[in-house]
Formats: C-alpha cells, sequence, structure tokens
C-alpha cells in the first residue's frame, strides 16, 4: 500500500542533485498472532511532468543491524537517489523495531529469523506487485546482506542477483575484538539475563562523533570503530551517526554472537542462521560480494566465505581499502563501490517482457 508520495529533489553525492518521485510504501506482514506494518521508502525518476518514468529493474536494499535505511541513504549522500537516478526503481526497508517501521508500530525483533520468514519476505511480495512481477536485485549492507543469502533460496526465481556489502557468512571470524565482546556479552546474558532489551544507538553515534579524533587516532584501544580513519568527512559522518544509528536489539546479538559460536562449534557456517547456509550455497542467481580490507567489523577473513561456498555460476568478489561504514557512504563510495554495483546489475538485467508470476510457495 503507498501511503503517500511526493516529488522531491534530493542530493546524489556533493553537488549533484536528482528530482525523484519518492513514495512511503506500507507493507503488512503476520507475526507472532498479529499484524505488524512495515515501511518501505519507493525512489524513481520522474518526467519533465512528474510523472514516474520507465525504469530498468526494481532494487531492495535491506540494512544491517542496529540501523535503518539511513544506512544507504544520507542528505549528503545517497545510494538509493544514484540508482534512481541510474534508472532502477529503489525500494529501502527499515526492518521491524527500526525507523520508519518502529515509527508506525512495529515491534522490536525477538530473533534474527523473523527478518528472514516475515520481514524481508513481504517486502519483496510487496515489490513484486508494485514492478509487474519483475526480478528483483537484492542489496543488503552486513547483517543484510546475510538475512540475503537466508531468504534468496526462498525466492530464486524472483531475485536477478544478490549483492552484499560487508556481509560476514562467518560471524566474527578474523576479528578478535568483535569475538572478545561476543564472549563477553554471552558470559553476562548467562548470569544476568538481558532480556529482550533494545538500546538506542544514538549515544553511541555522539560519543563517537565527539571523540572523533581519538577514535581515529592509534591510541583508539580497540579495533571496533567501524570506519576506516579519514574516509569520511566530518558533515558525513555526523549525518551517519545521527540518522543510521537506530536501536540495537540485545536478542538479534545474542542470536548472531551464540549462533557464531555454535556454527564455529559444530562446523556449519552462517552465524546465526546457519540451517540456511547450504540451500544458499547450491543457489544458482548471480552473486556479487564485496568486502572492505579495512572493516573490522567484518573484515575480508568473514565476508569471503560466501562467495567461496557458493555454487553460483555467475559470482564475483570485489575488495576496497574501506571499514565497514564507509563501504557504503564514504568519500569515495561514489566513485568506486557505488558503479560497480549499478553496472554490475545492468549486466543483469532481464529481457524486456520477461516476467515471473507469484508462486503458491511463497
Amino acid at each position: 500500500m503507498i501511503l503517500q508520495h511526493c516529488v522531491v529533489e534530493q542530493t546524489v553525492d556533493r553537488a549533484q542533485r536528482v528530482r525523484l518521485l519518492k513514495e512511503l510504501v506500507v507493507v503488512r506482514v503476520e507475526s507472532r498472532g498479529h499484524e505488524l506494518p512495515l515501511a518501505m521508502t519507493r525512489k524513481r525518476l520522474v518526467t519533465e511532468s512528474d510523472d514516474p518514468r520507465p525504469t530498468l529493474a526494481p532494487v531492495l536494499l535491506v540494512h544491517g543491524y542496529g540501523q535503518n535505511r539511513h544506512t544507504f541513504h544520507l542528505p549528503a549522500r545517497s545510494l538509493p537517489n544514484y540508482l534512481a537516478r541510474a534508472g532502477f526503481d529503489v525500494f529501502s526497508l527499515d526492518l521491524r523495531g527500526h525507523g520508519r517501521s518502529r515509527n508506525l508500530g512495529a515491534d522490536p525483533p525477538t530473533h534474527v529469523e523473523e527478518f528472514v520468514r516475515d520481514d524481508v519476505p513481504a517486502a519483496l511480495r510487496e515489490i513484486l506487485k508494485l514492478s509487474d512481477n519483475r526480478r528483483i536485485f537484492y542489496l543488503g549492507h552486513s547483517m543484510g546482506g546475510l538475512i540475503g543469502y537466508a531468504v534468496a533460496p526462498r525466492f530464486a526465481s524472483h531475485i536477478a542477483g544478490v549483492i552484499t556489502l560487508a556481509s560476514p557468512f562467518h560471524f566474527t571470524r578474523g576479528s578478535w575484538a568483535l569475538s572478545l565482546v561476543g564472549a563477553a556479552l554471552l558470559f553476562i546474558d548467562q548470569r544476568v539475563p538481558l532480556g529482550w532489551l533494545s538500546p538506542p544507538l544514538k549515544p553511541v553515534g555522539t560519543t563517537i562523533r565527539a571523540l572523533r579524533g581519538f577514535v581515529e587516532s592509534p591510541l583508539f584501544p580497540l579495533p571496533i570503530r567501524g570506519f576506516d580513519v579519514g574516509s569520511m568527512e566530518p558533515a558525513v559522518l555526523e549525518q551517519h551517526m545521527q540518522l543510521a544509528m537506530d536501536l540495537g536489539s540485545i536478542a538479534i546479538l545474542k542470536n548472531l554472537f551464540f549462533g557464531g559460536f555454535e556454527a564455529r562449534k559444530a562446523g556449519h557456517r552462517k552465524g546465526g542462521l546457519t540451517g540456511y547456509a547450504g540451500a544458499f550455497e547450491q543457489l544458482d542467481v548471480p552473486l556479487l560480494v564485496v568486502a572492505g580490507t579495512r572493516d573490522d567489523l567484518a573484515p575480508p577473513a568473514s565476508v569471503k566465505p560466501a562467495f567461496d561456498h557458493s555454487q553460483s555460476t555467475d559470482k564475483t568478489y570485489r575488495t576496497f581499502p574501506r571499514g565497514h561504514i564507509d563501504i557504503v557512504v564514504g568519500r569515495d563510495a561514489p566513485l568506486t563501490v557505488w558503479p560497480l554495483v549499478e553496472g554490475w546489475m545492468r549486466n543483469r538485467i532481464e529481457p524486456a517482457g520477461g516476467h515471473y508470476s507469484l508462486g503458491p510457495s511463497l
């Protein structure tokens, strides 16, 4: 359901501006015995008369842990605006308990599987309806990519390609600091149950902004800053910390850390979503995996196994000298990562007239 729409002029990057049709799409999803509203922001190019232009293909953007749609879209720099300008039909989802979905009344999550089982499938179904059943490109950042790995097999005939940015297939691998944080969290939870707390992360963002000089210095004790030193302009980092930092569900964090611990112990993969790994690995849809060589939250050692284990006949792995956040909205992302994503999708757009019907299993 489209709740509201308007024509806006917004920034793509720096002085680049674009006029777009912006719509708020509300998706209803049945979960835990009641209906939850999820919010998606849809953007398309418009004609001189403000009518939407024909688009190349729909794209769904899904954010990561403790974030929201502003992971991709900031007032000063916007990947959705870039892709919409390039001719794509762009949908940015706020998962339950995050961003506009929380404002509409969607409860916080209790398990990461709720995103996989309910939220993203509902979003994909809605996009299929709105885009005349054209196949969808899925683009996920961090945990959003992990969710994509789990959802894609179920929607295989409707997925044009899966793109992940800084998404750990082997959660915490290559990051001793993150492993230490996970061990500490599980140790505390065993003694003082943390329940379903969802503390706001904006204070963390405020602290990082205030102490940026220290956080970016060699004196900072833990390699978990989330961005590469000097990779983001102060104004852009401030916008990200103010807008994209959302609620940090303790339940989801425990899912990821405990799942990662159990997966390593049992020799399985995909962290808290180990049960979905096999289906993804056998899936033959186009796959683009992007990692940051300076990412201290999802280093290449944790990201590349998705590419290594995938049996897709069309798979690509690329690295950039960037961190976790700046690989999406860093200073040079519009010149490196964004064109890679755009070109990769353009080369995999289905022939005109190719449509797929909604299967009964969905």
